[in-house]
């Protein structure tokens, strides 16, 4: 009778210390996964006093400082952090690797020993992959961050002489007592399969450096007879206007767009200097519209697909279909849906049966959508390859310097005023521009800007509206027609930016 009652007794012994294994192996990860949100608990848990509440004291007032600074930031802060990139960087690479070691310390203190092996194997594995997991977001970020820096150099790296004519950052006033600044933004078709660079698309972003109220002028490619500033170089080698002795129909070179080039082609006109298609053109813009541009930043429209296609396309509203190609390579048909980079690059460039002036509206558009549809968690997500398209297509002359001021006035900017106003016809007849007409509008547009309220008076983007009648067939590639785009408000006069362009589609759309 004694044997039936031993039995239990002993195979309940083996039971009761597998369940207290289990129950002190979860304790013990329970206390490690707490340490790596509250960093020194486990040291608590384990008697080690000083150590925990060192540990926990540092985490919390470093969060508490996170946490007023980032009440406290604005745009002048995000913009002085760009010149800390590298620092932070690795501080993002310390926490890291600190968070690592905080976990697997936390897991040494609390003595795992005691466990059964199988349980020491098992609980160190869930201690090292909570490390890694840990550690892995302050890796990442650290290489966002260095990633970004690497784009910045690459893309404001210019060579001094390129500034010469921008603002110079002072520490008290970077603007250098000046009201205003000018952006030349500019649209190129540079690459590798083609002869040269012309600047397709051509705005200046006239910035009120106080509201941040800003007036978008935007010029036709086209412009015949180009004036260049008194006693330059190029006003001399074309004193009635930039005109070349040889023609061929539909294929202009003596048109604005061409002006980067032909400068860049005649270093003999600047002593020999190379390269000076972008300071040339900056000079011209600045005479036409009677101001002085700062600087210019330039797109290679070539590479605008990559940019599209890192964001995973564009979602638009294209009102007909709009054939692209000499010969009608191609179509990107009507109706609101997602566009690949070809799509939306062919969709904003396309002239067949079109003009440089629908096409003009059609780009801002487009441009528009880009903005707007760059969501923090696209760009997030596809940080990597949008960091390594922007590289490829974007040239600039702004210092690095200046970028800690910019982009607080790119903050104030987008939440004030931006108009447009679109050198097109019948404003201007781009055979025969009357250049003072021109300098006048540019000024009484920006003497507007400067009175208008505070607040964002842009519309969204999307696509232009359909014409009232359908325009011209059009199948010269450097010689459009001049015939008017429609016009939404009274010739001369400023517009919201977005003006035009359909509203983007509701999110089920995207």
């Amino acid at each position: 009778m004694i044997t039936p009652d031993l039995a239990p007794r002993e195979s309940a012994a083996p039971v009761t210390r597998r369940s207290g294994a289990a129950r002190g192996a979860a304790a013990l990860i329970g206390w490690v996964a707490l340490s790596a949100v509250l960093p020194g608990a486990a040291h608590l848990r384990a008697g080690r006093l000083r150590a925990g509440l060192l540990l926990l004291g540092g985490h919390l007032t470093v969060v508490v400082s996170v946490v007023c600074v980032a009440v406290g930031a604005d745009a002048g802060l995000a913009g002085r952090a760009l010149g800390w990139l590298g620092q932070i960087s690795m501080v993002f690479l310390a926490c890291s690797l600190a968070w690592f070691w905080l976990v697997i310390r936390s897991y040494v203190v609390l003595r795992p020993g005691r466990l059964p092996r199988s349980w020491q194997i098992l609980t160190g594995l869930v201690a090292g992959v909570l490390a890694v997991v840990v550690a892995v977001p302050f890796a990442v970020a650290a290489r966002y961050v260095r990633v970004s820096e690497q784009t910045l150099d690459a893309m404001f790296a210019a060579p001094a002489a390129t500034g010469q004519a921008g603002v110079a950052p002072q520490r008290d006033d970077p603007w250098a007592g000046r009201d205003r600044v000018n952006v030349l933004l500019l649209g190129g078709d540079w690459g590798d399969n083609r002869i040269g660079m012309r600047t397709d698309s051509i705005n200046v972003a006239s910035v009120d450096v106080r509201t941040g109220n800003t007036v978008l002028l935007g010029l036709p490619r086209n412009l015949e007879h180009v004036r260049f500033p008194p006693g330059s170089p190029m006003a001399v080698r074309f004193p009635f206007g930039f005109q070349l002795p040889e023609y061929r129909p539909g294929w202009r070179e003596d048109l604005l767009f061409s002006v980067w080039q032909y400068a860049d082609d005649h270093p003999e006109l600047f002593g020999g200097r190379r390269h000076m298609g972008a300071e040339v053109l900056k000079e011209t813009i600045g005479h036409i519209l009677g101001l002085r541009i700062d600087w210019y930043a330039l797109v290679n429209i070539w590479g605008f697909a990559k940019m599209v296609d890192a964001l995973g396309g564009l979602v638009m509203t294209v009102d007909r279909d709009i054939v692209y190609g000499l010969y009608d390579e191609g179509v990107v048909r009507a109706g609101t849906r997602r566009l690949n980079g070809t799509e939306a690059l062919w969709y904003a460039r396309s002239r067949t049966y079109s003009d440089d002036f629908d096409r003009m509206h059609r780009q801002r558009c487009v441009l528009g959508a880009l903005l707007s549809q760059a969501d923090p968690a696209t760009v997030l997500s596809r940080f990597t390859e949008i960091a390594a398209a922007t590289r490829r297509i974007v040239r600039t002359d702004v210092p690095r310097p200046m970028l800690e001021h910019l982009v607080p006035l790119a903050w104030k900017a987008k939440h004030a005023a931006i108009t447009s106003l679109q050198f097109v016809p019948p404003l201007v007849n781009t055979a025969y521009p009357d250049w003072d007409r021109i300098r006048q509008l540019t000024a009484k547009a920006i003497r507007a800007s400067v009175h208008t309220p505070a607040g964002p008076s842009a519309t969204p983007y999307g696509s232009p509206p359909a014409p009232s009648s359908a325009p011209a067939p059009h199948r010269h590639r450097r010689s459009p027609s001049p015939s008017p785009a429609p016009t939404l408000t009274p010739p001369g006069t400023p517009s919201p930016i977005g003006d035009g362009c359909a509203p983007p589609p509701p999110a089920t759309a995207r």
